[in-house]
């Protein structure tokens, strides 16, 4: 296996417009390692023929050189999360109901991808409808973790952050509701960001009311990430809520002195959530980098009725998963074809009042500004990615944390549900292993729209531990 696939995205990028590596050989390179390793991770699915991308690595070295201008991604092989969109090649959402689906369209963010240079050489898994912290779906199967096959992946961009892990691409989409982009990469020790609602644009159904759900980057350096970010952000006019900040800030230096800067740990939320000690300790054990960039680290958290936000979320939740699927629902033969939590989620969607959801907006609303005022004291906060490492990956989902029962297939990753009903950028950063070797994340949470501070914040912290660089998995040795 070629050390092509070792390199970061920028500097294979500056090797190819070197001509240092050809765009060939980089598909080549990592067409092998996908070869050797991905049966036994499975975190690569709908993979296209080898001679058509060889073919098509092969039209790119044509044009790689600075003359002719090549995006910034030229000649990259990338997968696309399956419950995104991309033209003729097959997308299933994870579902045997869409087992044969070929879009006529690409998603907005995957236009953007193929039109910096990138090639698209398949999907990565993702759990059924991308519903669940765990990949594992009736078409494809699980997705095996990184650092231990034996448990899971995370989820839902699961086959994305394995991807990144062992070395089978060097970039990757994910995109997160419950915590979708910011679990996987906890879970293999890799760097994702959730950003801003509108950040990323969407071809959401009702475009004034944007989901909460959003499409971030995945990277194993917090460089490589900001580069992505910088493909995919953006104004579009079919997103009309979409932010117009030009994304090429992201593209720039990140270095930054963060003297002075005023941080609070959340932690557990005194208390509110069953966090495991372990990684309560790894967490607490990297606030002292912080501590060594300059920055003030306390221990604080907004007053608030956290349970009330938890069911807000969970209302807000069913409502828009039972827009999406209840025409499956409601037909006998697809119905049959949906997984138990889906029919969960559905029901529970179908059951809501009007003045039930208004409440959850309303205290939704109550809730970021409540976040807002606790943040103009505190530049950032930082809180655990997940509450528990990696679980074995033939359950369904964590029955318990700390002898407390989950009573929902999502209770276990409650932690992330704050920030998402915030709207604030959230980006994952490693902290260290189990005393098992299993890895776990720690969000870095920055104020609306501030997904730079997040970026200049993690490059920071990164280069202080280094923890991917120090620490690859044995599916990477």
């Amino acid at each position: 296996m070629s050390d092509i696939t070792d390199l970061s995205a920028l500097d294979l990028m500056s090797a190819v417009r070197s001509k240092g590596v050809s765009c060939v050989q980089v598909m080549e390179s990592y067409l092998e390692r996908i070869s050797i390793l991905n049966p036994g991770l499975n975190a690569l699915v709908s993979l296209r023929e080898h001679d058509e991308l060889i073919a098509e690595a092969r039209k790119a070295d044509r044009t790689a050189s600075w003359a002719d201008a090549p995006g910034p991604l030229h000649g990259l092989p990338i997968a696309i999360k399956d419950i995104a969109e991309t033209k003729s090649i097959r997308t299933t959402f994870g579902s045997p109901i869409y087992a044969d689906y070929l879009p006529e369209n690409d998603d907005i963010f995957v236009e953007r991808i193929k039109r910096s240079g990138a090639i698209i050489i398949g999907k990565t898994n993702i759990p059924e409808f991308a519903m669940g912290s765990h990949t594992f779906n009736p078409i494809f199967g699980v997705t095996r973790n990184a650092y231990d096959r034996t448990k899971t992946a995370g989820g839902s961009s699961g086959g994305a952050a394995v991807s990144l892990a062992a070395r089978l691409q060097v970039l990757a989409d994910g995109s997160d509701h419950g915590g979708s982009l910011r679990n996987p990469a906890a879970f293999n020790n890799v760097f994702a960001l959730r950003p801003s609602i509108g950040r990323v644009p969407a071809k959401d159904v009702d475009p004034f009311n944007p989901s909460m759900t959003v499409t971030g980057p995945m990277a194993r350096s917090v460089e490589d990430l900001a580069l992505l970010l910088s493909v995919m952000a953006g104004y579009d006019s079919r997103a009309p809520l979409s932010i117009e900040h030009d994304p090429l800030q992201f593209a720039g230096s990140l270095d930054r002195d963060f003297d002075g800067i005023k941080i609070a740990w959340l932690g557990d939320l005194g208390g509110h959530l069953p966090i495991d000690r372990e990684v309560l300790r790894l967490c607490e054990n990297s606030l002292q980098v912080f501590r060594n960039l300059g920055c003030t680290v306390e221990a604080a958290f907004p007053s608030f009725e956290y349970e009330d936000l938890w069911q807000d979320w969970l209302s807000i939740r069913s409502w828009g998963l039972t827009n999406w699927l209840k025409p499956h629902y409601h037909d006998d033969a697809r119905r049959e074809l949906l997984k138990p939590e889906a029919i969960w989620e559905i029901e529970r969607g179908m059951s809501m009042t009007a003045d039930k959801l208004q409440k959850a907006h309303a205290g939704r609303g109550y809730w970021y500004r409540t976040l807002q005022i606790f943040m103009e004291v505190y530049d950032y906060v930082l809180l655990p990615s997940a509450q528990i490492f990696p679980f074995a990956s033939e359950i369904r989902w964590p029955s318990e944390i700390n002898g407390i029962s989950m009573d929902s297939y999502h209770r276990w990753m409650e932690v992330v549900v704050p920030i998402t009903m915030s709207g604030c950028p959230a980006l994952n950063v490693p902290v260290g292993f189990s005393n098992t070797g299993l890895p776990m994340g720690m969000q870095i949470v920055g104020r609306n729209h501030q997904e730079l501070g997040c970026l200049q914040l993690a490059a920071a912290y990164d280069s202080e531990t280094r923890w991917v660089q120090r620490f690859p998995p044995p599916a990477a040795g």
